[in-house]
């Protein structure tokens, strides 16, 4: 059995919590692509668009990543991919770089041509060496023969290796695997997976600070009146849900974070910041300055907030990541505490003392709390209060409606430009058990339709709805190119037939060249995709329409949905800017 080296990485990777594969065609990738065909216990889905398919991939992944959070005294299963060599292999950047900022681990297989060919001027046959980069969290090469049990022993190390890495850093791992003809077992060739593979086992343990360092940091606690915690995207456990709740009860700390960071979810959490800080006079800006900043989680959606932070810095910023790289967005990082935010917050806090705080910092620290809330507050009203039905439809009262009849529990995953936008206004509006995906890592609008697809797979109990744009829409409709679209998916398309952020852009929106070279204005219709993906399809474009098709496009059906809201980019960008611009301080 001369490809059996290559069925036993399969099975390694098998017992290593590797759950699915997602693979795309191709003879050299043929032998790996029938193992894991064959193997009983991995899920598989043959997806033919190598960039869709790393996307849904990726989907998966978020979705077992999150339910890991949930639950973390269980194991976290991976998703694997697989491709042919050659272009198909760049193909996956895109969503590799996106796992490498979101930090979603995945494990990438690539089928390549022995390395005598690389350079002849063969098909296929390419470069494939580190192609990812420093987008990885590790690059492995698999020999191209295996007579030497040397090569046999090298397989099985780089198999386990590869997977407990991308565990491990919860980022992308690539292992180029060269193949030689024959590419198929003979028709009489049994496959057959080890019984016993050689498994090497990760012992999990958890980062710890010192006495010493503990108290420093209590002592920095102490000194600060002002204390403020920033969310970046990300997921919560159980333990971070309650640790973040107790600082703001007991201690009086305002939480802030935008819809991606999913401080919607607590009771007295500030996600209105994209409404007001932006009006603000610098004194009203320096009474919300903190005195300590504390931070965790992904990127920030929130420009405003990112120039805010800039612009007022505190004197102590505590940033918690495990993991590097370390990132310093708001240019003020004085301590880097290298553990989870979860151990941090519930454990170095179990130190403070609420009773023994003196009434004049109890009195401080809730003036500046209330200060945050006052604002918080204000915006609130404002959002409830703001009278759409003077205006045109337009895509925020849209998002507005769709948000306020939204079941859950439910998967919202937001494609980026204006809907991740749109939602960072309304989050309020969402219950409390929806959780917010997006594609932040790299911010692009390339796999948001593929992610959200992988995402419903993941989850067959649970609605997935995915709110996306037109332009990221189209740009990813391969992602409904399958054979297994789920019953529990809702596509939501915001379709203004441009890219209509550009019109909202202070200096694109003045250009002579907007319509042609910014918005490239386009006159596609959903319906089509959504017929040729079998799906249920539904259409409005004013919100009396909306609201009534609202609870049948939600309801559970044998079959995916799509939704197709149609508006003018030109009432958008008017109805935008007087929402805004009605907000006064």
């Amino acid at each position: 059995m001369l490809l059996e080296p290559l069925y036993n990485f399969i099975e390694i990777c098998a017992r290593q919590q590797v759950v699915d594969f997602v693979i795309s065609p191709g003879s050299r990738s043929a032998a790996l692509t029938i193992a894991i065909a064959r193997h009983p216990q991995l899920k598989k889905y043959m997806v033919s668009d190598e960039r869709s398919a790393a996307f849904i991939a990726l989907g998966l992944a978020q979705a077992y990543q999150w339910q890991h959070q949930l639950h973390p005294d269980q194991p976290q299963p991976l998703v694997g991919l697989l491709c042919t060599s050659g272009s198909a292999v760049l193909n996956y950047a895109p969503a590799i770089a996106e796992a490498f900022y979101q930090r979603i681990p995945l494990l990438v297989l690539t089928a390549d041509r022995p390395p005598e060919w690389i350079n002849q001027l063969d098909g296929q046959a390419i470069q494939q060496g580190e192609i990812f980069g420093k987008h990885v969290a590790g690059f492995f090469q698999l020999p191209v023969e295996y007579a030497h049990p040397d090569a046999i022993w090298q397989i099985k190390r780089q198999a386990n290796e590869a997977v407990l890495l991308a565990s491990q850093t919860q980022q992308p791992v690539h292992i180029n695997i060269p193949i030689r003809e024959p590419f198929y077992p003979t028709a009489q060739e049994e496959i057959r997976f080890p019984a016993k593979p050689r498994l090497v086992q990760k012992i999990t343990a958890q980062r710890t600070i010192d006495r010493a360092t503990r108290n420093l940091l209590l002592d920095q606690w102490d000194a600060a009146v002002h204390k403020l915690i920033v969310v970046g995207q990300g997921h919560w456990s159980p333990t971070l849900r309650q640790a973040l709740t107790d600082l703001q009860q007991d201690f009086n700390v305002p939480v802030v974070g935008d819809v991606t960071a999913q401080t919607f979810q607590l009771p007295q959490g500030i996600g209105t910041h994209d409404l007001f800080l932006p009006t603000l006079t610098q004194a009203h800006q320096a009474a919300l300055q903190p005195d300590l900043l504390i931070t965790f989680g992904q990127s920030i959606l929130s420009k405003p907030l990112k120039q805010w932070l800039r612009k007022c810095a505190p004197k102590a910023h505590w940033h918690i990541q495990a993991e590097g790289p370390l990132a310093d967005p708001f240019q003020s990082l004085t301590h880097w505490i290298p553990t989870t935010p979860d151990y941090f917050l519930s454990q170095l806090f179990s130190d403070l003392d609420f009773q023994h705080l003196t009434e004049a910092e109890q009195e401080d620290e809730t003036g500046y709390f209330e200060t945050w809330q006052q604002w918080h507050q204000k915006a609130v009203r404002h959002l409830q209060q703001f009278d759409f039905s003077s205006s045109a439809f337009a895509e925020i009262e849209a998002v507005k409606l769709v948000f306020e009849q939204m079941p859950a529990p439910c998967s919202l995953h937001l494609a980026n430009s204006m809907p991740v936008r749109y939602a960072n206004y309304w989050s309020l509006w969402l219950d409390h058990e929806v959780e917010v995906f997006a594609n932040r890592g790299t911010s692009g609008i390339d796999g948001c339709l593929s992610t959200a697809v992988g995402a419903a797979l993941a989850q067959p109990d649970r609605l997935v709805v995915l709110l996306t744009g037109d332009l990221a829409f189209f740009y990813d409709r391969n992602g409904l190119w399958n054979n297994f679209l789920p019953a529990n998916l809702r596509v939501i398309v915001l379709n203004n037939h441009a890219g209509n952020i550009f019109r909202m852009i202070e200096g694109a929106k003045d250009q002579p060249e907007l319509e042609a070279y910014f918005e490239t204005q386009q006159p596609y219709r959903a319906k089509r995709t959504a017929e040729d993906a079998q799906m249920a399809y539904f259409e409005a474009d004013n919100p009396t329409t909306l609201l009534a098709l609202l609870p049948d496009f939600f309801a559970p059906k044998n079959q995916a949905a799509l939704l197709e809201i149609e508006t003018s980019p030109q009432q958008n960008a008017a109805v935008m800017a007087q929402f805004k611009k009605s907000f006064l301080v």
